[in-house]
């Protein structure tokens, strides 16, 4: 029986794992790089856990920190000469996984927490809000607890620009009804 998608054999894997590092602009973890791949239901986990290291080993991925790899030249060249044997569903499906992976990398750059115990037995939540040109707000709460400490910073780092938002609209409220 003929199987149905892209994914037949390991050079497909790794054509597709070249064709998804080239599109990403941070390093991934295997869990990552099988994630962005899995366009195909014919893709497993254990292939890509297999097509890594052999890719590592002849030179297309390198490892650039613990668990995290990124695509080098020769990877970068030779997934531009195979990136036409991939199915077009499948590179469409793969280009807005890899678009989606960059956005949220990018943003979790710009929003950063910290949860800091204090001696009274409470925590301290220091939230921050970044851009490219640098700080635009830190924001620090108590939490009588380490359980509401890591509730805010976890809901910080989903909706930080909305409070940010609502931040800069309440103190700049009054100075616009002041022109008036």
């Amino acid at each position: 029986m003929q199987r149905l998608g892209f994914i037949h054999d390991m050079m497909d894997v790794k054509v597709l794992i070249l064709y998804v590092a080239a599109r990403s602009q941070y390093p991934m973890t295997t869990q990552e790089i099988y994630e962005l791949c899995y366009q195909d239901d014919c893709l497993s986990y254990f292939d890509v856990c297999t097509a890594i290291p052999e890719m590592v080993k002849s030179g297309h991925l390198r490892e650039v920190e613990e668990g995290k790899f990124e695509i080098t030249d020769k990877g970068r060249q030779d997934g531009e000469l195979t990136a036409d044997s991939i199915a077009f569903t499948v590179k469409q499906r793969a280009e807005n996984a890899v678009a989606r992976f960059n956005r949220q990398i990018r943003r979790s750059s710009f929003v950063k927490t910290q949860i800091i115990p204090r001696e009274s037995g409470d925590y301290s939540v220091v939230m921050s809000l970044d851009d490219e040109m640098g700080n635009l707000m830190t924001l620090q709460l108590m939490a009588p607890d380490q359980r509401q400490a890591l509730r805010l910073s976890k809901f910080f780092e989903k909706k930080a620009e909305p409070v940010y938002n609502l931040v800069m609209m309440e103190l700049l409220e009054e100075e616009d009804s002041d022109e008036d």
